[in-house]
């Protein structure tokens, strides 16, 4: 069901900041996803943005969306460090959380990049992207949350 159309920018009423999980997907069912929730920028935001998964590494992606009319940016810098990423394949969502804060989102780096990142989504419909279906055992939650802090709403695509 397509997300409905919401105004962006400076005079709108809710900002909304989107999140997905490629786990499952092939490249056009993700494009299509995003332009039904009206989505116009995907915010990669994973540490490494290679895949052995068929079109998500960072040039495929980036590419294929481009074709589908959307913008794509990689923002290494609020990827998961390899630890956090090791606790996410465990399905350890409290250990991901604490290594991810610790080591990026808590940082002056981090808060420089969420900074980035929440005037990005302020200017145009932004979903963050990372491979995890789950939001729960993935660090684009805790971007979300920390998103959700400065005003905007969030969804789960």
């Amino acid at each position: 069901m397509p997300v409905p159309q919401r105004e962006f920018g400076h005079n709108a009423v809710s900002k909304q900041i989107f999140t997905i999980g490629y786990e499952g997907l092939d490249s056009e069912r993700l494009a299509g996803i995003l332009r039904d929730a009206g989505v116009h920028m995907l915010a990669d935001v994973r540490a490494v943005a290679n895949s052995r998964k068929r079109g998500f590494s960072k040039g495929a992606l980036g590419a294929s969306l481009r074709e589908a009319g959307l913008d794509y940016t990689h923002l290494r810098s609020l990827g998961t460090p390899k630890a956090g990423r090791q606790a996410a394949r465990a399905g350890d969502a409290a250990l991901l959380r604490r290594i991810y804060c610790e080591e990026v989102i808590d940082t002056a780096a981090g808060q420089t990049a969420l900074d980035e990142l929440a005037v990005l989504a302020a200017a145009t419909p932004l979903c963050l992207l990372c491979f995890e279906r789950d939001p729960s055992i993935c660090h684009r939650r805790i971007l979300a949350e920390r998103l959700a802090e400065r005003g905007f709403a969030i969804q789960d695509l």
